[in-house]
């Protein structure tokens, strides 16, 4: 007997979309997926899916997008003042964009800073 399937959730609308990326994620490894494989990564709601994703990154950076992975990172033990705890968990995706195509994360700025 299979478990039964959620309910299936409703698309983001346009504005929406536009909360489902929360930052870009640099460090040296994904600068390093950036130039080897045109690889980008970004924080993303908890909630958000890969087609969510998908979706918020063709109409935020104008790019045709290949490919999405996403993955879950737990939070981290840590202690606030005395008293153990642990941070937020959070959402990580990999977009793969086709060759030819990169997103410029200035230029991105400077145009959502004009509007």
């Amino acid at each position: 007997m299979s478990a039964p399937r959620p309910a299936a959730r409703k698309p983001i609308g346009r504005m929406g979309l536009m909360d489902v990326l929360i930052a870009p994620h640099v460090t040296e490894k994904t600068s390093q997926g950036s130039q080897q494989h045109n690889q980008y990564t970004f924080r993303v709601r908890r909630d958000a899916t890969r087609t969510d994703v998908r979706r918020a990154v063709e109409l935020m950076f104008e790019v045709k997008v290949r490919d999405v992975q996403i993955v879950n990172q737990p939070g981290k033990r840590r202690r606030f003042g005395g008293h153990p705890g642990r941070t937020q968990d959070w959402k990580k995706a990999y977009v793969r964009l086709p060759d030819g195509q990169s997103i410029d994360y200035e230029r991105s700025a400077d145009q959502a800073r004009k509007s």
